[in-house]
Protein backbone atom coordinates (compact mmCIF):
# COMPACT_ATOMS: atom_id res chain seq x y z
CA UNK A 1 0.00 0.00 0.00
CA UNK A 2 1.19 3.43 -0.87
CA UNK A 3 1.23 5.51 2.52
CA UNK A 4 1.66 8.76 3.32
CA UNK A 5 3.99 9.72 5.77
CA UNK A 6 6.15 12.51 7.18
CA UNK A 7 9.65 12.36 6.99
CA UNK A 8 10.60 15.92 8.40
CA UNK A 9 9.88 18.91 10.10
CA UNK A 10 10.90 22.18 10.90
CA UNK A 11 8.96 25.55 12.19
CA UNK A 12 10.13 28.88 12.81
CA UNK A 13 9.31 31.02 15.73
CA UNK A 14 10.12 34.78 16.02
CA UNK A 15 12.38 36.25 18.30
CA UNK A 16 10.29 39.09 19.55
CA UNK A 17 8.57 38.49 22.34
CA UNK A 18 5.24 40.49 23.20
CA UNK A 19 3.65 39.78 26.64
CA UNK A 20 0.58 40.91 27.79
CA UNK A 21 1.78 44.11 29.40
CA UNK A 22 2.82 45.39 26.19
CA UNK A 23 -0.43 45.76 25.80
CA UNK A 24 -1.44 48.11 28.29
CA UNK A 25 -0.99 52.18 26.47
CA UNK A 26 -3.79 50.38 23.87
CA UNK A 27 -7.73 52.06 23.13
CA UNK A 28 -9.83 49.06 22.78
CA UNK A 29 -13.67 49.34 21.42
CA UNK A 30 -16.26 47.10 21.63
CA UNK A 31 -17.99 45.67 19.15
CA UNK A 32 -20.54 49.14 18.51
CA UNK A 33 -17.47 51.33 18.11
CA UNK A 34 -17.83 52.19 21.57
CA UNK A 35 -14.03 52.89 23.96
CA UNK A 36 -14.60 50.44 26.50
CA UNK A 37 -14.18 52.70 30.21
CA UNK A 38 -13.22 49.49 32.15
CA UNK A 39 -9.34 50.15 32.62
CA UNK A 40 -6.86 48.29 30.44
CA UNK A 41 -5.00 46.04 33.18
CA UNK A 42 -8.57 45.11 33.73
CA UNK A 43 -9.17 43.87 29.75
CA UNK A 44 -5.39 42.08 30.00
CA UNK A 45 -6.51 40.34 33.15
CA UNK A 46 -9.58 38.88 32.39
CA UNK A 47 -7.98 37.92 28.41
CA UNK A 48 -5.47 35.66 30.19
CA UNK A 49 -7.71 33.80 32.53
CA UNK A 50 -9.86 32.80 29.50
CA UNK A 51 -7.27 32.54 26.77
CA UNK A 52 -4.13 31.46 29.28
CA UNK A 53 -2.29 33.25 26.26
CA UNK A 54 1.05 35.14 28.35
CA UNK A 55 3.06 36.34 25.70
CA UNK A 56 3.07 35.98 21.66
CA UNK A 57 6.04 36.06 19.17
CA UNK A 58 5.85 38.81 16.42
CA UNK A 59 8.48 38.81 13.31
CA UNK A 60 10.65 42.28 12.91
CA UNK A 61 9.51 44.75 10.09
CA UNK A 62 11.90 43.66 7.56
CA UNK A 63 10.74 40.09 8.01
CA UNK A 64 7.57 38.35 5.93
CA UNK A 65 5.35 35.49 5.37
CA UNK A 66 7.31 34.18 3.12
CA UNK A 67 10.60 34.79 4.78
CA UNK A 68 9.68 32.55 7.46
CA UNK A 69 7.53 29.69 5.70
CA UNK A 70 11.18 29.27 3.89
CA UNK A 71 13.15 29.42 7.00
CA UNK A 72 10.81 26.22 8.63
CA UNK A 73 10.95 24.92 5.17
CA UNK A 74 14.69 24.77 5.25
CA UNK A 75 14.35 23.10 8.34
CA UNK A 76 11.83 20.60 7.39
CA UNK A 77 14.03 19.68 4.05
CA UNK A 78 17.40 19.12 6.26
CA UNK A 79 15.59 17.14 8.68
CA UNK A 80 14.32 14.67 5.97
CA UNK A 81 17.77 14.92 3.99
CA UNK A 82 16.05 14.79 0.85
CA UNK A 83 17.27 16.79 -2.27
CA UNK A 84 15.09 20.36 -2.99
CA UNK A 85 14.71 19.54 -6.64
CA UNK A 86 12.59 15.81 -5.79
CA UNK A 87 10.05 18.16 -4.59
CA UNK A 88 6.72 17.78 -6.38
CA UNK A 89 4.38 20.37 -4.46
CA UNK A 90 5.15 23.22 -2.32
CA UNK A 91 1.81 23.97 -0.38
CA UNK A 92 1.90 26.86 1.76
CA UNK A 93 -1.31 27.66 4.18
CA UNK A 94 -1.68 31.07 4.92
CA UNK A 95 -4.29 33.70 5.13
CA UNK A 96 -2.63 37.16 3.97
CA UNK A 97 0.13 36.54 1.80
CA UNK A 98 3.45 38.60 2.19
CA UNK A 99 1.78 41.87 4.29
CA UNK A 100 3.70 45.23 4.29
CA UNK A 101 4.70 46.29 7.40
CA UNK A 102 3.51 49.76 7.09
CA UNK A 103 0.54 50.49 4.86
CA UNK A 104 -0.66 46.63 5.80
CA UNK A 105 -1.25 46.28 2.08
CA UNK A 106 -1.86 42.53 1.46
CA UNK A 107 0.07 41.67 -1.13
CA UNK A 108 -0.22 37.25 -2.47
CA UNK A 109 0.67 37.67 -6.20
CA UNK A 110 2.89 35.85 -6.98
CA UNK A 111 1.49 33.25 -4.32
CA UNK A 112 3.25 32.88 -1.35
CA UNK A 113 4.38 28.87 -2.33
CA UNK A 114 6.14 30.63 -5.59
CA UNK A 115 7.76 32.77 -3.88
CA UNK A 116 8.92 29.94 -0.69
CA UNK A 117 9.98 27.64 -4.27
CA UNK A 118 11.59 30.94 -5.13
CA UNK A 119 13.42 31.85 -2.03
CA UNK A 120 14.65 27.98 -1.78
CA UNK A 121 15.80 28.02 -4.91
CA UNK A 122 14.21 24.90 -6.69
CA UNK A 123 14.93 24.57 -10.16
CA UNK A 124 12.40 21.93 -11.23
CA UNK A 125 9.76 23.53 -13.26
CA UNK A 126 7.22 19.91 -12.20
CA UNK A 127 7.79 21.29 -9.16
CA UNK A 128 4.23 22.82 -8.52
CA UNK A 129 3.16 25.69 -5.86
CA UNK A 130 0.09 26.07 -4.40
CA UNK A 131 -1.38 28.82 -1.94
CA UNK A 132 -3.84 26.79 0.82
CA UNK A 133 -6.19 29.56 1.52
CA UNK A 134 -8.35 27.46 3.89
CA UNK A 135 -8.22 29.42 7.45
CA UNK A 136 -6.76 28.16 10.27
CA UNK A 137 -7.25 24.60 9.38
CA UNK A 138 -4.91 25.08 6.15
CA UNK A 139 -2.08 23.28 6.84
CA UNK A 140 -3.96 19.86 7.78
CA UNK A 141 -5.83 20.45 4.49
CA UNK A 142 -2.52 20.63 2.77
CA UNK A 143 -1.81 17.54 4.28
CA UNK A 144 -4.86 15.94 3.19
CA UNK A 145 -4.27 17.33 -0.64
CA UNK A 146 -0.98 16.09 -0.92
CA UNK A 147 -2.00 12.68 0.22
CA UNK A 148 -4.87 12.63 -2.32
CA UNK A 149 -1.99 13.35 -4.42
CA UNK A 150 0.11 10.76 -3.48
CA UNK A 151 -3.03 8.15 -4.52
CA UNK A 152 -3.62 9.41 -7.07
CA UNK A 153 -0.13 8.19 -8.26
CA UNK A 154 0.60 12.26 -9.60
CA UNK A 155 3.04 13.24 -6.80
CA UNK A 156 5.82 11.35 -4.40
CA UNK A 157 6.95 14.50 -1.96
CA UNK A 158 5.30 17.74 -0.98
CA UNK A 159 6.59 20.15 1.08
CA UNK A 160 3.42 21.60 3.12
CA UNK A 161 4.09 24.89 5.42
CA UNK A 162 1.46 26.73 7.24
CA UNK A 163 2.95 30.42 7.92
CA UNK A 164 1.39 34.13 8.55
CA UNK A 165 2.29 36.95 10.42
CA UNK A 166 -0.78 38.15 11.86
CA UNK A 167 0.56 40.54 14.03
CA UNK A 168 -0.36 42.79 10.62
CA UNK A 169 -3.73 41.99 10.21
CA UNK A 170 -4.96 43.43 13.76
CA UNK A 171 -7.09 46.11 14.53
CA UNK A 172 -5.26 47.86 17.61
CA UNK A 173 -8.10 48.76 18.89
CA UNK A 174 -10.26 45.64 19.09
CA UNK A 175 -9.52 43.20 22.43
CA UNK A 176 -9.03 40.26 19.83
CA UNK A 177 -5.61 41.75 18.59
CA UNK A 178 -3.62 40.03 21.81
CA UNK A 179 -4.72 36.86 20.49
CA UNK A 180 -2.95 36.39 17.17
CA UNK A 181 0.66 35.73 16.50
CA UNK A 182 3.60 35.17 14.30
CA UNK A 183 5.24 31.88 13.17
CA UNK A 184 5.57 29.25 10.54
CA UNK A 185 5.80 25.54 10.66
CA UNK A 186 6.64 23.37 8.10
CA UNK A 187 7.01 18.95 6.82
CA UNK A 188 8.17 16.59 4.21
CA UNK A 189 5.62 14.63 3.44
CA UNK A 190 6.26 11.67 1.17
CA UNK A 191 4.18 8.75 -0.07
CA UNK A 192 6.15 5.37 1.17
CA UNK A 193 5.33 2.22 0.26
CA UNK A 194 4.66 -0.44 2.82
CA UNK A 195 2.81 -3.88 3.70
CA UNK A 196 1.34 -1.67 7.08
CA UNK A 197 -0.22 1.10 7.54
CA UNK A 198 1.32 4.20 8.87
CA UNK A 199 1.32 7.69 8.52
CA UNK A 200 -2.40 9.04 7.51
CA UNK A 201 -4.50 6.85 8.52
CA UNK A 202 -7.70 8.57 8.24
CA UNK A 203 -9.56 12.37 7.94
CA UNK A 204 -12.54 14.33 6.84
CA UNK A 205 -13.09 17.86 6.23
CA UNK A 206 -16.49 19.99 6.63
CA UNK A 207 -17.25 23.68 5.79
CA UNK A 208 -20.14 25.30 7.21
CA UNK A 209 -20.63 28.45 5.26
CA UNK A 210 -23.93 30.05 5.60
CA UNK A 211 -24.42 31.97 8.60
CA UNK A 212 -21.08 30.65 9.62
CA UNK A 213 -18.70 32.44 7.41
CA UNK A 214 -19.57 36.11 9.38
CA UNK A 215 -17.79 34.33 12.27
CA UNK A 216 -14.28 34.94 11.25
CA UNK A 217 -13.78 37.92 8.96
CA UNK A 218 -11.78 40.85 7.64
CA UNK A 219 -13.50 44.48 8.31
CA UNK A 220 -12.59 47.94 9.40
CA UNK A 221 -11.46 49.17 12.84
CA UNK A 222 -13.62 48.77 15.55
CA UNK A 223 -12.29 52.89 15.97
CA UNK A 224 -14.39 55.00 13.58
CA UNK A 225 -11.49 57.23 12.43
CA UNK A 226 -8.52 54.84 12.79
CA UNK A 227 -6.55 55.93 9.69
CA UNK A 228 -4.91 52.38 9.53
CA UNK A 229 -5.73 49.18 7.62
CA UNK A 230 -8.85 48.34 6.64
CA UNK A 231 -8.06 44.84 6.04
CA UNK A 232 -8.15 43.71 10.13
CA UNK A 233 -9.27 40.57 11.55
CA UNK A 234 -12.78 40.19 12.87
CA UNK A 235 -13.35 37.17 15.37
CA UNK A 236 -17.12 36.89 17.06
CA UNK A 237 -15.55 34.93 19.87
CA UNK A 238 -18.68 33.38 21.37
CA UNK A 239 -20.24 32.30 17.94
CA UNK A 240 -16.96 30.53 17.16
CA UNK A 241 -16.72 29.19 20.75
CA UNK A 242 -20.24 27.15 20.69
CA UNK A 243 -19.35 26.19 16.73
CA UNK A 244 -16.31 24.65 17.90
CA UNK A 245 -17.24 23.28 20.84
CA UNK A 246 -20.43 21.65 18.53
CA UNK A 247 -18.88 20.38 15.71
CA UNK A 248 -15.06 19.99 16.39
CA UNK A 249 -15.41 16.77 19.05
CA UNK A 250 -17.94 15.19 16.42
CA UNK A 251 -15.80 15.78 13.90
CA UNK A 252 -12.79 14.00 15.54
CA UNK A 253 -14.58 11.38 16.83
CA UNK A 254 -15.86 9.84 13.12
CA UNK A 255 -12.35 10.77 11.97
CA UNK A 256 -11.17 8.02 15.08
CA UNK A 257 -14.06 6.01 14.40
CA UNK A 258 -13.08 5.54 10.45
CA UNK A 259 -9.74 4.98 11.53
CA UNK A 260 -10.68 1.67 13.55
CA UNK A 261 -8.55 3.27 16.43
CA UNK A 262 -9.87 2.97 19.80
CA UNK A 263 -9.69 6.68 21.65
CA UNK A 264 -7.36 4.54 24.52
CA UNK A 265 -4.74 4.05 21.96
CA UNK A 266 -4.64 8.23 20.75
CA UNK A 267 -1.21 9.24 22.39
CA UNK A 268 -1.82 13.43 21.15
CA UNK A 269 -4.60 15.67 20.27
CA UNK A 270 -2.86 18.20 18.61
CA UNK A 271 -5.35 21.05 18.25
CA UNK A 272 -5.27 23.92 16.36
CA UNK A 273 -5.02 26.85 19.63
CA UNK A 274 -7.11 30.03 19.39
CA UNK A 275 -7.35 30.04 23.12
CA UNK A 276 -7.19 27.54 26.52
CA UNK A 277 -10.68 27.90 27.86
CA UNK A 278 -11.60 26.28 23.92
CA UNK A 279 -9.28 23.80 23.56
CA UNK A 280 -9.30 22.45 26.71
CA UNK A 281 -13.82 22.23 26.36
CA UNK A 282 -13.27 20.81 22.93
CA UNK A 283 -11.15 17.84 24.26
CA UNK A 284 -13.09 17.14 27.53
CA UNK A 285 -16.20 17.22 25.04
CA UNK A 286 -14.38 14.61 22.60
CA UNK A 287 -13.76 11.86 25.54
CA UNK A 288 -17.36 12.25 27.02
CA UNK A 289 -18.36 11.55 23.32
CA UNK A 290 -16.39 8.14 24.14
CA UNK A 291 -17.88 8.20 27.92
CA UNK A 292 -14.48 9.37 29.59
CA UNK A 293 -14.62 12.01 31.97
CA UNK A 294 -11.20 11.97 33.21
CA UNK A 295 -8.96 13.14 30.34
CA UNK A 296 -5.17 12.02 30.22
CA UNK A 297 -3.42 14.29 31.21
CA UNK A 298 -0.63 14.57 28.62
CA UNK A 299 -3.01 13.88 25.42
CA UNK A 300 -3.15 17.38 24.58
CA UNK A 301 0.15 19.58 24.52
CA UNK A 302 -0.47 23.67 24.38
CA UNK A 303 1.78 25.94 22.92
CA UNK A 304 -0.69 28.99 22.75
CA UNK A 305 0.12 30.31 26.60
CA UNK A 306 3.49 31.39 25.09
CA UNK A 307 3.07 31.53 21.32
CA UNK A 308 -0.53 32.72 20.61
CA UNK A 309 -2.50 32.16 17.70
CA UNK A 310 -0.40 31.97 15.21
CA UNK A 311 -3.41 29.75 12.89
CA UNK A 312 -1.98 27.56 10.14
CA UNK A 313 1.48 27.36 11.68
CA UNK A 314 0.13 26.13 15.48
CA UNK A 315 -0.48 22.50 14.83
CA UNK A 316 3.09 22.20 12.07
CA UNK A 317 4.94 24.32 14.90
CA UNK A 318 3.68 22.11 17.73
CA UNK A 319 4.44 18.71 16.06
CA UNK A 320 8.05 20.18 14.80
CA UNK A 321 8.59 20.91 18.94
CA UNK A 322 7.27 17.87 19.84
CA UNK A 323 9.35 15.46 17.21
CA UNK A 324 12.48 17.40 18.04
CA UNK A 325 11.66 16.65 21.99
CA UNK A 326 11.79 20.54 22.85
CA UNK A 327 7.76 20.61 24.37
CA UNK A 328 7.95 19.69 27.93
CA UNK A 329 8.32 15.64 27.98
CA UNK A 330 6.23 15.26 25.17
CA UNK A 331 7.42 13.12 22.44
CA UNK A 332 6.66 10.49 19.50
CA UNK A 333 7.12 7.11 19.51
CA UNK A 334 6.85 4.77 16.50
CA UNK A 335 3.61 3.11 16.66
CA UNK A 336 1.87 6.47 18.24
CA UNK A 337 -1.41 7.54 16.86
CA UNK A 338 -2.20 10.88 16.73
CA UNK A 339 -4.68 13.33 15.96
CA UNK A 340 -4.21 16.70 14.01
CA UNK A 341 -7.28 18.88 14.17
CA UNK A 342 -8.21 22.11 13.02
CA UNK A 343 -11.37 24.75 12.91
CA UNK A 344 -11.55 28.30 11.21
CA UNK A 345 -12.40 30.85 9.01
CA UNK A 346 -15.02 29.56 6.36
CA UNK A 347 -16.21 27.93 8.93
CA UNK A 348 -13.77 24.95 8.30
CA UNK A 349 -13.10 21.77 10.26
CA UNK A 350 -10.39 19.04 9.61
CA UNK A 351 -8.93 16.64 10.97
CA UNK A 352 -6.26 13.34 10.58
CA UNK A 353 -5.52 10.05 12.29
CA UNK A 354 -2.31 10.27 11.80
CA UNK A 355 0.18 6.58 13.11
CA UNK A 356 3.67 7.97 13.73
CA UNK A 357 6.17 5.47 11.15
Amino acid sequence: MINSVITGSGSFIPEKIIKNIDFLNYKFYDEQGIFIEKPVHEIIEKFQEITEIEERRYVDDKTFTSDIATAAAERAIADAGIDKEEIDYVIVANNYGDIDPVYRQVDNMPSVATRVKNKLGIKNNRCRPYDMLFGCPGWIEGLILAHHLFQSGTAKKALVIGADTLSRAVDPHDRTAMIFADGAGAVILEAKESDKAEGIISYDTICDSLDEMTYLVNDKSLKEDYEGSQINIKMRGRKVYEYALRKVPALIKRVIDNSEVEISEIKKVLLHQANAKMDHAMIERLFKLYNITEVPDDVAPMTVQKLGNSSVATVPTMYDLIAKKQLGNHEFNSGDNIVLGSVGAGMNINAIVYRIP
